[in-house]
């Protein structure tokens, strides 16, 4: 990838679209390529204003002002495919779309968000499938090997009311997950403090410690199976692979995880066909950010896992 240098001041003005925004996150999205670090130099001495006046990175733009970007050195993005390339549509795999949300059903292996060595993420394909979106963003994440609901918001009023609703406990997600062993309880609620760390290789991993944040996970059995349980949980929190790491810090780590599973559960999972971890985003229930109607947000289980299911011989 090449770089270029953006040899003219430019100004733009702020719409509704990206009114309560703040402003630092604005030029992330707008100066692509440019290093964070770039950005925070331009804020700290001047060189970004805001209707003539310097502004710190947290201020909350509205709409109507007037933002002086300075030229910068970009690197000239990669040739975006073109729809008609794209082999798996994201448009194919909607649940629920109106004027505000735009929910999907996430396919396994591909990451929310492009990088590390990833070309297309979630959000990059769906603004290729929607050059006229002029806000979108997500309103969650799920691992890249997770399938299921994901949320979205097309407008930025609902992004703003969704992350409340999150932070309040006010967005109930159930997941699916196949775990290794025979799990007893028909109910059980598991509240282990997670911390999350960088391992030797500079890779991030989650672990149980007490000095870490709160996490509580509501597992409900669904049945069990040879070896192996078929578990709903419910988060009533929502940190960093915390339905994974509880589960492995019980002794019944999820069949196919390659972060925190067990090496003879995995390779049992790939003997009956389970090719990537077992971990669905099975339903969503909220209200409505804008309307507060009730929204029950579903996606079956998918072919592959449900293939899984039914090699498996029952207790």
């Amino acid at each position: 990838m090449t770089e270029a240098v953006k040899a003219v001041v430019t100004k733009e003005l702020i719409g509704a679209e990206s009114a309560g925004q703040r402003l630092d996150n604005y030029l992330f999205r707008r100066l692509k390529g440019v290093p964070k670090s770039r950005v925070y130099r331009m804020l700290r001495d001047g060189e970004v204003r805001v209707s003539g006046r310097r502004a710190k990175p947290e201020y909350k733009l509205a709409e109507g002002d007037l933002i002086r970007i300075p030229p910068v050195r970009v690197a000239e993005p990669a040739p975006k495919p073109a729809v008609g390339s794209l082999e798996h549509p994201l448009l194919e795999r909607v649940l629920y779309r109106d004027d505000a949300l735009l929910v999907i059903d996430k396919p396994a292996g591909q990451a929310v968000h492009g990088g590390s060595g990833v070309s297309l993420g979630v959000i990059e394909q769906l603004r290729l499938e929607l050059p006229e979106a002029r806000f979108l963003e997500l309103a969650h994440r799920l691992d890249k090997d997770t399938s299921g609901v994901l949320v979205l918001a097309t407008k930025r009023s609902a992004l703003v009311e969704l992350h409340r609703m999150l932070r309040d406990g006010e967005v109930h997600k159930r997941y699916l997950a196949l775990a290794g062993g025979r799990w007893r309880d028909a109910l059980r609620h598991v509240k282990l403090p997670l911390q999350r760390y960088l391992n030797e290789a500079g890779e991030r991993r989650v672990a149980v410690d007490d000095d870490g944040q709160r996490a509580h996970t509501i597992f409900r059995l669904q049945k069990r199976y040879v070896g192996f349980s078929l578990l709903e949980a419910e988060l009533k929190t929502g940190r960093t692979h915390q339905i994974r790491v509880h589960l492995a810090a019980l002794g019944h780590a999820i069949a196919g995880d390659d972060k925190y599973g067990v090496t003879a559960v995995n390779r049992e999972a790939r003997r009956l066909g389970l090719h990537r971890m077992f971990l669905h985003a099975a339903r969503l229930e909220m209200r409505h950010p804008l309307s507060g109607e009730p929204l029950v947000l579903e996606a079956a289980l998918p072919a592959d896992l449900a293939g899984v299911l039914a090699g498996l011989p029952g207790e």
